[in-house]
């Protein structure tokens, strides 16, 4: 199948059915392709009275997918012009997009598209995320060194989201290291030039994997924001939290995180220090040191479960 004649197709269903939001669309496309055995293309070529029977999809439904298909000629330029700058787009369906984050997200969650740039094996390879404050203390910047060092011994694949802080931190640690990173952007692939300029070198070695959920042409937003947070966390088999406050995008993705039963590890605040990272050892997160190896949590920040229980510390790097 030639996935780029089918690009404009996935443009429309990802960014043009408004209001309906990642399940839904996906749930259609799984219909669309994988039950009925459609390209996409095809399926715009149903009648309406087709769709409603074969998709079970109402008048309001229809009238929305006819809609985003008036956008396709504008669609099928862009796509032409993403792929003439070297960028590509990863379907939901394509061998190359991301096992570890439809693993981590669910059909109700993974992204239908991943827009790219850089060494697309690296999402194939095993990941870690290193997340936190913007601004953070330096003995969270210590740890962050620590476990990103450690990530490029082991050849663990880096994710950050290009935040000031510890993302950032975590990104320039782990180049430095000779380590891979990906990096998440809380906007369109096509607005980040001065980003792509500045890791050009490392992009082109394939070190570096530039990632895009959002519409190419979207500009930075407080929420897009909080919106990639969640595929920083999906794209890492494993998180590790440097930082945290009570409040933020930090905060709300350790806890979503928690409650998909992720494993998060989370460095143990000393006492002096000013910040929530005990607080989410209390919601389940597992204790880690400065060099980011499994501890026992401090008595004040034990849950019930760890305080009947001696735990083992091991290198999670072993």
């Amino acid at each position: 199948m030639n996935y780029e004649k089918e690009l404009p197709y996935w443009l429309a269903f990802a960014h043009y059915l408004p209001r309906w939001g990642t399940e839904k669309t996906n749930r259609l496309l799984v219909d669309i392709l994988h039950n009925e055995g459609l390209l996409l293309s095809e399926f715009i070529g149903l009648s309406n009275s087709e769709m409603s029977e074969k998709f079970a999809l109402g008048n309001n439904d229809i009238n929305t997918i006819r809609s985003a298909e008036k956008e396709l000629p504008n669609l099928a330029f862009m796509v032409e012009d993403l792929y003439s700058q070297g960028f590509e787009i990863l379907p939901l369906n394509s061998p190359d997009y991301s096992k570890t984050l439809k693993n981590n997200m669910k059909t109700a969650a993974s992204p239908p598209l991943l827009y790219i740039k850089g060494n697309r094996q690296i999402l194939a390879e095993s990941s870690i995320a290193v997340v936190g404050s913007r601004d953070a203390s330096e003995i969270s910047y210590e740890f962050t060194d620590n476990v990103c060092r450690q990530a490029a011994k082991n050849f663990k694949v880096v994710v950050s989201g290009f935040a000031k802080g510890v993302d950032q931190r975590a990104l320039d640690s782990t180049l430095e290291a000779n380590g891979r990173s990906i990096i998440v952007l809380p906007q369109g692939i096509m607005t980040f030039n001065s980003g792509i300029k500045k890791y050009y070198q490392k992009i082109t070695e394939g070190d570096v994997l530039v990632v895009s959920t959002f519409f190419p042409k979207a500009r930075w937003s407080v929420g897009l924001a909080m919106a990639r947070n969640p595929i920083i966390y999906g794209l890492a088999e494993d998180i590790f939290v440097a930082q945290s406050a009570n409040k933020g995008g930090t905060w709300e993705g350790v806890n979503d995180g928690l409650r998909r039963g992720r494993k998060i590890f989370v460095r143990v605040a000393e006492k002096d220090e000013n910040n929530a990272n005990n607080e989410l050892l209390k919601k389940g997160a597992i204790p880690v040191d400065i060099k980011g190896d499994e501890i026992s949590p401090p008595e004040s920040a034990a849950t019930d479960k760890q305080k009947e229980l001696k735990l083992e510390t091991p290198s999670l790097f072993e």
